[in-house]
């Protein structure tokens, strides 16, 4: 595996973690965003099979990972913010290539959007928005979360990082053991319970599963991904049930979304669920340099 470096800095007031492989400002920045329950390290599998002349800058969102938790909610306006503010840190005069999976996916959409100077290229893996939500849903979603707010459930925890690693296999087949083990490492931190014995918790704080209060609102999120000015590549996965349950390639409400970004590329990759970055590693990064090879560098 390549290695990469461990940073901690302070942004907007919080403590976030990012890992950087191949740490040389001289080389050009590729920002890689996690989706949501993931954290940056699990990249790995990508950037092993990278070329070797990006600097490879990957966070741990607010809440995820080793960043900080917000202990309350989180809202996707943070996630925009927190994104502008890294590449300010990273790259403050050179518009970066991100690359996105899933939630992430959504953040850079709308990043793409709103500072389109910033961006010079995006390759989103199955970040195509949420379902939009009618406003008359809104009173019901704000008593849910005010519900959640007072009664908050914790995730899962496990024996072992062995133990969560055979529930990661469960979940995705696809994976080999060394690749569960490697994730369940990152995605699982040592605690203590109550009782006094050692057990494994996710590195994810509770509080994301809390509904948001405010519907999302699709032609807020299509009024910014019209703004957007960089090439994009939106990559979807054959098997994936996330997509699935949401949307069909040639539905008009995802046409509709595709329709939004002026210079965009579709590709569908195969024999792969929603974490195509787990599941097809290889590909996913041959997609990612070809793509900003040809489509972003030439342009």
């Amino acid at each position: 595996m390549k290695p990469c470096e461990s940073e901690f800095l302070t942004l907007r007031g919080q403590r976030m973690h990012v890992r950087c492989w191949q740490n040389n400002p001289a080389l050009p920045p590729l920002v890689m965003l996690h989706g949501w329950g993931d954290v940056s390290a699990t990249w790995q599998f990508v950037v092993d099979e990278l070329s070797p002349h990006w600097r490879v800058i990957a966070p741990d969102w607010r809440g995820f990972g080793l960043s900080a938790w917000n202990n309350g909610s989180y809202w996707f306006p943070d996630y925009v913010a927190d994104l502008d503010a890294l590449l300010n840190h990273y790259s403050p005069t050179r518009p970066v290539n991100l690359v996105a999976h899933s939630m992430g996916g959504n953040v850079a959409c709308l990043y793409a959007g709103l500072r389109p100077e910033r961006v010079a290229g995006l390759v989103n893996l199955e970040g195509v928005g949420m379902i939009d939500h009618p406003l008359a849903e809104a009173a019901g979603r704000y008593a849910r979360w005010l519900k959640q707010t007072r009664d908050a459930r914790g995730f899962r925890v496990y024996p072992d990082h062995a133990a969560l690693a055979a529930r990661l296999q469960n979940d995705n087949p696809r994976l080999s053991a060394a690749q569960a083990a490697f994730l369940a490492s990152h995605l699982g931190v040592e605690a203590v319970a109550d009782d006094g014995r050692r057990e494994i918790r996710l590195a994810i704080d509770p509080c994301h599963r809390w509904v948001n209060p405010i519907p999302y609102r699709l032609q807020d999120a299509m009024a910014i991904w019209r703004q957007a000015t960089a090439p994009a590549l939106w990559v979807t996965a054959a098997d994936s049930h996330v997509f699935k349950k949401f949307f069909a390639l040639d539905s008009e409400d995802y046409r509709q979304r595709v329709a939004c970004f002026r210079d965009i590329r579709e590709v569908t990759l195969a024999d792969c669920a929603h974490n195509m970055q787990h599941d097809q590693p290889q590909k996913v990064a041959q997609l990612t340099d070809e793509f900003f090879a040809r489509d972003v560098i030439s342009r």
